[in-house]
């Protein structure tokens, strides 16, 4: 069985491990060490608690010589150009890092003003990131920004009870000059692992099988995790050996994330 190796994320060039790491959770800094030494270097910082795990983390990685193999994503809730300086300006401190490889902006199911995108062009412009992305829950709204070309990469929610970004991203997006993508909540907040919601007779998936899933989609470049211990981490780095789900696999999964959609609604449907 194939392996999922590290890839180019879209137009930005940077080359990733396909699992990348979210900081939210509280997973301690020898988890995402680990998950590093394994070659997963997009390492996710939103502005949640507990991310002290992932800076300490960052910082060992960066004093052993390793900044130009790690990919830091920070993202930013701001909704006006001056506060968005200042996160990103204190995550870096936080960090002990000059800049961010990425600077995502969270949350947008319309396009970002005007001031706001200046002020983020500008703080590219000084160096304090590389390239800029966006997440968002409108769907349709991602494809329609590839034109003007600001967004590198997109943060896009996708799952096995969740598939709508299949039509009205995936299939949607210009093959040439491609923008980078990276899905998250592979596990619909752990409904996809929970047995109480399984279709009758079935057994729960891994979370592991969640991020497979995921990956075996040839549209995404990385899948987030969000681990919040050692045993959680390595149960999601299994992914990475296990490689593409078979097509009984996939029938499997798709089965019972439409079990999931159906009868278990939260966030979002």
């Amino acid at each position: 069985m194939t392996e999922f190796a590290p890839t180019i994320l879209g137009r930005t060039g940077l080359k990733v491990g396909r699992l990348g790491v979210a900081a939210s959770y509280g997973a301690p800094a020898p988890a995402f060490e680990a998950a590093f030494e394994r070659g997963c270097n997009y390492f996710y910082l939103g502005s949640g608690r507990h991310r002290s795990g992932m800076r300490r983390a960052i910082g060992h990685i960066c004093r052993k010589g390793h900044r130009d193999r790690l990919v830091v994503a920070v993202q930013t809730y701001a909704r006006f150009g001056n506060f968005s300086a200042f996160t990103l300006k204190r995550s870096l401190r936080s960090m002990g890092i000059d800049y961010a490889d990425i600077f995502i902006l969270g949350w947008h199911n319309r396009p970002p003003s005007n001031r706001l995108m200046e002020r983020a062009l500008k703080l590219q412009g000084q160096g304090l990131f590389k390239y800029l992305g966006m997440s968002g829950h409108n769907r349709p709204l991602f494809p329609a920004l590839t034109a003007s070309e600001a967004f590198d990469l997109f943060h896009v929610r996708y799952n096995a009870a969740h598939r709508g970004a299949e039509k009205d991203v995936f299939a949607k997006m210009p093959a040439e000059n491609r923008v980078g993508i990276v899905t998250y909540t592979a596990t619909r907040w752990a409904h996809l692992l929970d047995p109480k919601k399984m279709p009758p007779g079935e057994k729960a998936p891994e979370a592991s099988d969640c991020y497979r899933f995921v990956l075996s989609n040839p549209n995404v470049d990385v899948c987030m995790c969000g681990p919040k211990d050692m045993g959680q981490m390595q149960t999601a780095l299994k992914t990475l050996e296990l490689g593409p789900l078979t097509s009984h696999e996939l029938q499997r999964m798709q089965r019972i994330g439409d079990h999931v959609h159906q009868h278990s609604k939260g966030f979002f449907g």
